[in-house]
C-alpha cells in the first residue's frame, strides 16, 4: 500500500507537467467558490475544495450527488438498502443509519436538515462544492467531515428555457426543463420554474420473481423567485417538492465482502416511497456597513418502506425454517414454514431561522456574525410481520394486527420499535479574517453549538416482543455541545501561488438507540445513548499554477484526531438498529488535484486521495490498531475532455469525448476488520455533438467495463450471514437538450 500510494503520487504529479505543450496558448477558465461564505477564486481560497462549475456539471453528466461524489477524490458515497440511505464519507468521517450526516449540505445557502434528502435528483445546478476537512465554525453542528453547496440556477432577466429528453438501458426515460424570465408586469421580480422526471425499469434482476429488483420512478419540482424591490434590498424564495417510488431491502447474505455470485431472490419485492417538501426565504439588505441576511426554511419528508427481511431468501430456504425461533413462530400460527418481512416508516418535519451580518469585502478586517436555530419533530418505527406468501404490508403510524391477537391473520404484525424525537438546537458563530501584509492573511472563526433531543418511546405493549423493557411514553432527554474554532494561515508570494495552514474542530450531535439495548446487545461500543462526536484537525495545502496557467495544481495534507466514530449493528435477538462507537481514531492523508489545459481541444484532470485510518482506543480491546469502518485508503480519478469544432451545422455543432476512471481502494466495514472490500474500478464515457448555446446529442455509459462489486457490506446475525447490496451493472443512454 505504502509504495504503490508513493509511485501514484510521483506519477500524478509528473504526468500532467510534461505532457502539456509549451507553446500552448489557452488558460485555465478562473473558476469563482463561495467556501468561505465570500466570493473568491479557487486558487486563493485556503480549503481543500473541488468545485463544479455549470460547464463541468454539464460536460460529466451530473444529475444526482453519487456522480460529483465519484469524481471527488476522497469522498466516498454508500447508497444502500432504501432511498434515504446514502452514507457520505469524507476523509474517512462518515454516517450510518439513524445518524446525522457526516458533513453539512446547503442548497442555495440553506442547511439540508434531514440525510433521507441527500440521494435526490440534481437538475437546473450552477455549481457544487465539495469541502473537505471540518467546516463546522461557518457551516453548523454536522460539518464535521466537511460541507457541500449546492446552488440552483437563478433568474433569469429575459424569457428563456431548457427542455432535455432522454432513454437508455432498462427502459430507462428521462424529462427535464426549466423556464425563467420576469414576470409578467413587473421589472424586478423574476422567476425561474424547472423540473424533472426519471423512471426506470431497473438494472438488477430478481431470479425467484423473474423481475428487475429497482425499478425506479422519481417527479421532482422547483420554483425560485427573486424579488428586488430595491437596490439595497434582495428576496429570494424557493420551494422544491420531490416524489420517488422504488423498491426496497434486496440484500443478499454471503460470508465475503468480496461475493458477487449470489444472486437476489427475495420473494417480496419490495415498496420505498419517499417524498419531502423544501422551502426558504433569503432576505438580504445592504447597507453603508454591511450586508443583513436572513433565511427561513421549512422541510417536510416522509418515506415509507417494506421488503423481505433476513434471511431475503424465498419462504421455503428462510433461515428461521432452521432456528428455535423459527420454531416459536410455527407454534404461534399453525404454520409448517417461517419467514419474517419488515416496514419502516419515517416522517420529519424541522424549522429553522438563520440571521448573520457580513462586513463589505474591500476592508482590511472582514467579519461575519450570526446566530442559527432549527426545530426538528422526527417519529421512525420499524417493524417484522409474519411472511405467509401473501405480500408485505406498509406501516405508518396505525399498526397492523398484532400476531397475538389475530394469528390468523394474512400478515399479522410480529413487533414494532417505534421512537419520537423532539430536538431543538441553536448556534452563535463568527468569523474575522485581516491583511497581516499584502501577502499574508489571518482568519479565525468561532461557533458554538449546542443541541437538546427529547426521545419518547411509541411502542405500545402489545407489539413488544424485543425482550427490551419499553414503557410506552418514556422520555430520555440528553444535550450535547461543542465549541467549535478555525484558524487560518494563508500565504501568497505571488499571483499564482496560495500556501495556508489550517487548525478545525468539528462537532456532529450524539443520540438514542433503543432503551435497554446497552445491557441485551452483546456487542462492546452499543450503549441507550451514542455519544456526540468531535473532530480536530490540522491541515497545511498548497495551490499553484504553472506555464502560464495552463496547469493548476493542489496539495492538502492533513491528520484528524476524531472521538466517538460510529458503527451500525443490526441485533437479530432485539430486532434493533444500532449505532456502536469507537472511542478514539486517527485519520491521516492527503489530497492531489492538477488540471490541464494541453491545448484549445483537449484537457485533462487527474485527482488522489490517500486515508489511513487506525483506532487508537475501543470498548473491545482486540478493535486497537485496525482500520476505521467505512474507510477507503485510496481514490484515484483521471480523466480528459476533446473538444472540436465539426463544421457541421453552419460550423456551430462541436465534436465531445469525454472518459472518467475512478478508483477506490480496499475498504473496512466494520471495526473487527473481519472483511473487506477488494479495490474497484469504474470507467464511465460520453461522447456526442453540442452548440454550447443552443442544443446538445450525447450519448453516455457508466460503468462502462461492467465492474461486479458490492456497494456495502454489514455485519449480519451470524457468522456467514452478512448483509450484501448489489451495485449497479453497466448502463447507457442518449440525451438530447435544446435551450430556447
Amino acid at each position: 500500500m505504502k509504495n504503490f500510494s508513493q509511485s501514484l503520487l510521483a506519477a500524478a504529479i509528473i504526468a500532467p507537467i510534461y505532457v502539456v505543450p509549451v507553446q500552448a496558448e489557452p488558460m485555465l477558465e478562473e473558476v469563482v467558490v463561495s467556501a468561505r461564505k465570500r466570493a473568491e477564486s479557487l486558487e486563493d481560497s485556503p480549503i481543500s475544495v473541488k468545485a463544479f462549475t455549470e460547464d463541468a456539471i454539464r460536460q460529466a453528466g451530473i444529475q444526482t450527488p453519487q456522480d460529483f461524489v465519484n469524481l471527488t477524490p476522497n469522498v466516498t458515497l454508500v447508497q444502500t438498502q432504501n432511498a434515504g440511505n446514502s452514507f457520505l464519507n469524507i476523509r474517512g468521517v462518515s454516517q450510518a443509519r439513524n445518524s446525522e450526516m457526516s458533513a453539512a449540505v446547503l442548497v442555495d445557502g440553506v442547511l439540508m436538515s434531514n440525510p433521507a434528502q441527500l440521494n435526490q435528483q440534481l437538475f437546473d445546478i450552477e455549481q457544487v462544492e465539495v469541502l473537505r476537512g471540518p467546516q463546522g465554525a461557518l457551516y453548523g453542528r454536522n460539518a464535521i467531515g466537511g460541507a457541500i453547496t449546492i446552488t440552483t440556477k437563478a433568474p433569469s432577466d429575459e424569457t428563456e428555457g431548457t427542455i432535455e429528453v432522454g432513454a437508455g438501458s432498462g427502459d430507462s426515460t428521462k424529462f427535464r426543463g426549466s423556464l425563467s424570465g420576469a414576470v409578467a408586469g413587473s421589472d424586478n421580480l423574476h422567476y425561474r420554474l424547472s423540473g424533472s422526471y426519471t423512471d426506470t425499469n431497473g438494472f438488477l434482476k430478481n431470479t425467484y420473481l423473474n423481475e428487475l429488483a429497482d425499478p425506479a420512478t422519481d417527479q421532482s419540482m422547483r420554483l425560485r423567485l427573486v424579488w428586488d424591490p430595491s437596490d439595497d434590498l434582495s428576496v429570494d424564495f424557493r420551494i422544491s417538492h420531490s416524489n420517488l417510488e422504488t423498491q426496497a431491502l434486496y440484500f443478499v447474505i454471503d460470508a465475503e465482502a468480496d461475493d458477487t455470485d449470489l444472486d437476489i431472490t427475495v420473494n417480496n419485492p419490495g415498496n420505498n416511497e419517499r417524498n419531502f417538501l423544501s422551502s426558504s426565504l433569503k432576505v438580504e439588505w445592504d447597507t453603508d456597513g454591511g450586508t443583513w441576511t436572513a433565511i427561513t426554511a421549512y422541510d417536510d419528508l416522509d418515506e415509507v418502506l417494506s421488503g423481505d427481511q433476513f434471511s431475503f431468501t424465498p419462504r421455503d430456504q428462510s433461515y428461521f425454517n432452521y432456528d428455535a425461533f423459527g420454531d416459536y413462530i410455527k407454534f404461534l400460527t399453525g404454520d409448517s414454514l417461517t419467514d419474517l418481512s419488515q416496514n419502516q416508516y419515517l416522517e420529519v418535519e424541522s424549522l429553522s431561522q438563520e440571521i448573520r451580518y457580513t462586513s463589505p469585502d474591500d476592508q482590511a478586517i472582514k467579519y461575519i456574525v450570526g446566530a442559527y436555530a432549527i426545530s426538528t419533530d422526527r417519529y421512525i418505527s420499524t417493524g417484522n410481520q409474519i411472511d405467509r406468501g401473501n405480500g408485505v404490508f406498509d406501516v405508518y403510524k396505525t399498526f397492523r394486527p398484532s400476531v397475538f391477537v389475530d394469528p390468523t391473520n394474512i400478515s399479522p404484525q410480529l413487533n414494532i420499535l417505534a421512537d419520537s424525537q423532539d430536538n431543538f438546537a441553536w448556534a452563535v458563530f463568527g468569523q474575522m479574517s485581516m491583511d497581516l501584509s499584502e501577502t499574508v492573511e489571518l482568519s479565525a472563526s468561532v461557533r458554538y453549538d449546542r443541541d437538546t433531543r427529547e426521545n419518547t418511546t411509541e411502542t405500545p405493549a402489545l407489539y413488544n416482543t424485543s425482550g427490551l423493557d419499553l414503557q410506552f411514553g418514556d422520555a430520555r432527554k440528553e444535550s450535547w455541545s461543542e465549541m467549535q474554532p478555525k484558524l487560518t494561515l494563508r500565504w501568497q508570494p505571488n499571483d499564482d501561488t496560495t500556501y495556508y495552514a489550517d487548525y478545525s474542530r468539528g462537532f456532529r450531535s450524539g443520540g438514542f438507540n433503543q432503551t435497554g439495548v446497552g445491557e441485551a446487545v452483546p456487542t462492546a461500543g452499543v450503549a441507550d445513548v451514542f455519544d456526540a462526536q468531535v473532530a480536530e484537525t490540522f491541515e497545511v495545502g498548497a495551490k499553484t499554477f504553472f506555464m502560464d496557467r495552463r496547469i493548476s495544481a493542489s496539495l492538502a495534507l492533513y491528520t484528524t484526531d476524531f472521538e466517538n466514530a460510529y458503527f451500525f449493528l443490526f441485533d437479530p435477538g432485539t430486532s434493533t438498529q444500532n449505532l456502536g462507537t469507537i472511542d478514539e481514531v486517527t485519520y491521516s492523508g492527503l489530497e492531489f488535484e492538477a488540471n490541464a489545459l494541453i491545448s484549445e481541444s483537449l484537457s485533462a484532470y487527474i485527482g488522489v486521495g490517500l486515508t489511513d485510518s487506525e483506532i487508537d482506543k475501543a470498548a473491545d480491546p482486540s478493535h486497537v490498531g485496525n482500520q476505521a469502518p467505512l474507510v477507503s485508503e485510496t481514490t484515484l480519478n483521471i480523466g480528459a475532455t476533446y473538444r472540436q469544432n465539426t463544421g457541421l451545422f453552419g460550423g456551430n455543432a462541436d465534436f465531445i469525448g469525454r472518459f472518467d476512471y475512478q478508483y477506490t481502494g480496499d475498504t473496512w466495514w466494520e471495526p473487527g476488520n473481519v472483511s473487506s472490500r477488494s479495490p474497484i474500478t469504474v470507467v464511465d464515457f460520453r461522447i456526442g455533438l453540442e452548440a454550447e448555446d443552443d442544443w446538445s446529442l450525447m450519448f453516455w455509459t457508466k460503468n462502462a467495463f461492467d465492474e461486479e462489486y458490492n456497494t456495502e457490506y454489514s455485519p449480519g446475525p451470524a457468522p456467514g450471514y452478512n448483509f450484501l447490496w448489489k451495485a449497479l451493472p453497466s448502463r447507457w443512454g442518449v440525451d438530447f437538450m435544446k435551450r430556447f
